[in-house]
């Protein structure tokens, strides 16, 4: 009987231990909204105007929060449908469609993130350049010196844990909304409605146009690439969820942290708008926030965003690298990335997943110093098309499970709002592989292409008699990643000097 007690006590102490590491909803919060407000906002009223009128970008961002509340909606059905898939995209993926597609989620994810990872970097050196002239460009020897540092600097913060490094991202988080609450509050100041209201739906030469289909529609497109890069992050809470207090936390988190960046990007995007013509914002040098409150409010504005940078783009990093860490870790334990993908430290941190995700944004970072003034760009737009493929297997996952009738009875969404969540959310993640465009979309193809390998060496490492490519889909998916794969790599080398990226 002493036994038996002694073991339950055990067992009950061992349980509240693991939930004392486990991160609650404010942390979960933290981590939703420091994935997604990094840099981007501060340069996001240059970034909108160059391409948009005011009233494109409010069509643009109806759009676009309608699309991404259907990812992010996939993203809290999921949760409550399958609670015990845990670390989100990947098994998403891999359960809906095998394990040749969930690889390449596994993969696509990771890579794309780890590209992200080098445009934080890009946009943190280049905003030191305020401070210490040297780093002018975010991409030169300096900046590429400064941004290896913070990268294992980043690492070693990383290997404490998602609980212990909650607490840095709640401050962090913090510390990246105070300047963007402040911009609101004084640009609201000055803003004049009759300036807003002046070319609304665009401007030829002097002349205000008015509302047309051809004339608007490209301008929203145009846009399309920028807002997707300023949401990725919203499964922030689910690739996480493994290591959340409970599934509810994640869905309440995920929900919270949408409205508030909606709210802010779209206040930020479009109040600008009533102070300076389109024109001039479009024109503006990024970060545009900086510019903006240099002109109206003098030096401390601008003193004042600068470091909002530095301290979003930071906290915004660290949060990737916890959550870039998990995906090579799940991915290995279901058997398609190498074995000591597996390995996580006492504190139960993927060790070798995070040492990879630092070699190949390091990898990528030396890369960058030959991409030339077009590195920013560049890099969030390869991010944004490699992410697409992840997204839209969730969102055709949950659209699998409803139609078939796998979904389950009881939880806060029905059948039929399932359907048609992971129906809508599939529709928009195509519109944005149309939006994309050829020159990113080829890249992604070649980057896609050069995973195979580690594909096959986990497979192999893990069961050296398992079948590659059990199904004839399988080899399909394979052949056709390939072609594009060699098209991609024909297309990029031709049109190198040619087509800017």
């Amino acid at each position: 009987m002493a036994d038996k007690t002694t073991s339950s006590s055990s067992a009950a102490s061992a349980k509240a231990q693991d939930s004392t590491k486990k991160v609650g909803l404010i942390g979960l919060v933290g981590i939703v909204i420091s994935a997604m407000i990094g840099g981007g906002i501060y340069s996001l009223p240059q970034n909108m105007a160059q391409d948009a009128s005011a009233g494109a970008i409010i069509i643009a961002w109806v759009v676009t929060g309608i699309g991404i509340w259907f990812i992010a909606n996939t993203f809290r059905i999921l949760s409550a449908a399958r609670p015990e898939l845990t670390n989100g995209l990947y098994t998403y993926a891999e359960k809906g469609f095998g394990k040749l597609i969930g690889f390449f989620v596994a993969y696509g994810y990771w890579i794309c993130n780890c590209f992200a990872l080098v445009a934080y970097s890009v946009l943190v050196m280049a905003t030191l350049n305020y401070f210490v002239p040297d780093f002018t460009g975010g991409n030169n020897i300096p900046s590429i010196i400064g941004g290896s540092i913070i990268t294992w600097v980043m690492y070693l913060l990383a290997l404490q844990g998602a609980k212990q490094t909650s607490f840095l991202n709640i401050i962090g988080t913090i510390g990246k909304l105070l300047p963007v609450a402040i911009f609101i509050l004084a640009v609201a100041t000055v803003f004049k409605l009759s300036v807003f209201m002046e070319g609304f739906w665009g401007m030829h030469g002097t002349i205000d146009l008015s509302f047309t289909w051809d004339n608007v529609m490209p301008q929203v497109q145009a846009t399309m690439l920028v807002t997707l890069w300023l949401f990725l992050g919203i499964e922030g809470a689910v690739v996480v969820s493994g290591k959340a207090k409970s599934q509810a936390a994640v869905r309440k988190a995920t929900t919270i942290g949408f409205l508030v960046t909606l709210a802010l990007y779209i206040i930020v995007s479009l109040l600008p708008l009533g102070v300076y013509s389109q024109a001039d914002i479009g024109t503006m040098a990024n970060p545009s926030m900086a510019a903006i409150m240099l002109d109206k409010f003098g030096k401390w504005g601008e003193i004042m965003v600068n470091a909002g940078v530095i301290i979003s783009v930071l906290s915004s990093w660290l949060v990737w690298m916890l959550m870039l860490g998990e995906m090579p870790l799940a991915a290995s334990k279901s058997g398609i990335f190498p074995k000591a993908f597996t390995k996580e430290n006492k504190k139960g941190s993927p060790s070798t997943s995070l040492l990879w995700t630092t070699i190949v944004v390091q990898a990528v970072l030396l890369i960058s110093f030959f991409i030339g003034s077009n590195a920013w760009t560049t890099m969030i737009s390869i991010t944004s098309v490699m992410a697409l493929p992840c997204y839209l297997f969730c969102t055709l996952f949950l659209f699998k499970i409803a139609i078939k009738k796998e979904y389950p009875q009881g939880i806060f969404a029905s059948r039929n709002m399932a359907v048609f969540t992971g129906a809508a959310g599939s529709l928009y993640g195509l519109w944005l592989v149309y939006a994309a465009g050829l020159n990113y979309l080829m890249v992604a193809c070649i980057v896609y292409a050069i995973g195979l390998p580690l594909y096959i060496v986990g497979v192999r490492q893990h069961d050296p008699k398992a079948k590659l490519f059990a199904k004839t889909s399988d080899k399909v998916i394979v052949a056709v990643v390939m072609v594009l794969g060699i098209a991609g790599l024909i297309y990029s080398v031709v049109t190198f000097g040619h087509v800017k990226i």
